[in-house]
């Protein structure tokens, strides 16, 4: 049922409009008080709590570390492919490959 106010015809009562403004504001009044208990922890904190060792050299190196090294990645690969190798590696290894070569095409192709 529509009601005319200043002129302007509305759907909402006044009454309406108070209790919606108010359930917002105690939502996020909510989600800031719960935010620390609902939101994971952010990496500096996670760093704060961990030893100051230096990580583990079993962490796969990444495609970027290959792109910019692709003799390594083309090592790591044909161990990869002999088996003498495994893990992450080697696909991130393959993929730096892959798009090391893509780029020297490219760059060929437009006479770069």
């Amino acid at each position: 049922m529509a009601r005319q106010v200043y002129g302007v015809t509305t759907m909402f009562s006044v009454g309406t409009i108070v209790i919606v403004l108010v359930t917002l504001l105690i939502g996020f009044a909510g989600g800031f008080i719960l935010r620390p208990v609902i939101a994971p922890m952010q990496q500096a904190d996670v760093d704060t709590f961990t030893s100051p060792v230096a990580p583990a050299s079993s962490q796969a190196r990444g495609t970027q570390y290959f792109m910019s090294h692709i003799d390594e990645a083309r090592q790591v690969v044909a161990g990869c492919r002999d088996g003498t190798v495994r893990g992450g590696e080697c696909a991130n290894a393959e993929e730096a490959i892959i798009k090391v070569d893509a780029e020297e095409r490219r760059r060929r192709f437009l006479g770069n």
